[in-house]
Parts: structure tokens; sequence; C-alpha cells
């Protein structure tokens, strides 16, 4: 018996995988660490990258998470490509980092319809972290601090302040 197109549509609908996403969460948690270990006694690092620079700013500290803007930034660059924000969640009893947001993009499903009016990807989280393991992965092999030839850490976060 043959299937619909339809049916066939729906059979191959997307599906989640939570252990693989769990998995590129924890890395990322590992990895952004590596960037800003001392989280818990500074609000902003400053990282330079090739003609970038990189803010990872704390935006909100609870008992079992912290919330972190980070926002690249060039000098000379296109207009288009100046400037690269996301918000980012760090979990720490289950030690994992979530995209909250990118590039103004919140609410960020586990899967979508496709094609959608947003023209998101099926499986827009899991590339949304997956994008990030690879940057925070060239920040750690490229990256350097603005002073010191070491990450910065200031006291107040001065993110706003970073806009060029």
């Amino acid at each position: 018996m043959k299937q619909s197109t339809r049916q066939r549509a729906v059979s191959a609908r997307y599906k989640l995988s939570l252990s693989s996403l769990h998995a590129i969460c924890e890395s990322n948690y590992a990895r952004f660490l590596r960037l800003f270990p001392a989280y818990e006694q500074c609000n902003e690092r400053v990282i330079a990258l090739d003609h970038a620079r990189i803010v990872l700013a704390v935006t909100e500290r609870c008992r079992y998470t912290t919330t972190f803007k980070i926002k690249q930034l060039i000098g000379a660059a296109p207009e288009w490509a100046k400037s690269f924000e996301l918000e980012v969640r760090a979990y720490h009893d289950a030690r994992m980092l979530e995209v909250r947001s990118f590039q103004g993009s919140r609410h960020i499903q586990g899967r979508y319809q496709y094609p959608n009016k947003a023209m998101l990807q099926k499986d827009e989280k899991v590339q949304q972290n997956q994008f990030v393991a690879e940057w925070l992965e060239h920040i750690l092999a490229r990256g350097y601090s603005v002073s010191q030839l070491d990450i910065t850490c200031s006291q107040q976060s001065m993110l706003g302040d970073h806009d060029d």
C-alpha cells in the first residue's frame, strides 16, 4: 500500500535528539567557564579576537542559574557584519549552557514545521547551540585579552558602552 505525500511528510518529521542537544549544552558550559571562570566575582570580561572584541556580561544571577549577554563587536566591518549578539543561560546544577536568544530572536523551540514564516530550520535550537559550540572553540583557540594577555574582569558591566 502506497503512502501519500502528506503521510510521508508527517512520518519524516524532524525528531529532536535530547541526548545530542544535552551533550552540546554540557560541552558549551565547560567551554564558557574556561572563558569566564570568575563569573561569580566579575560582571564582565572582554576578549580580543582578530579584529573584534567579545564582551561576556552577567545579566542575571540566581541560585542555580546565571544569564549572560555575549556580544561580538567588529570595528572596521560592513554594517551587516559589525555586531553579533546572543543571550545564554548557564544551569549550574546540570552543568549546561543553553542559547536563549540569538540575534534578538527569543523563545527558540525544539523543532519547527518547515517551511514557516520566519524561515527557521527544523532543528534551529540544535543549530544555534552547535554554532555557539564552534564559536566558543574558536575564541578559546584564537582569543586574547584586551589587557595583560589575559581576560579582563570588571566589577560593573559596561556592555552598553561597547557599541561601536
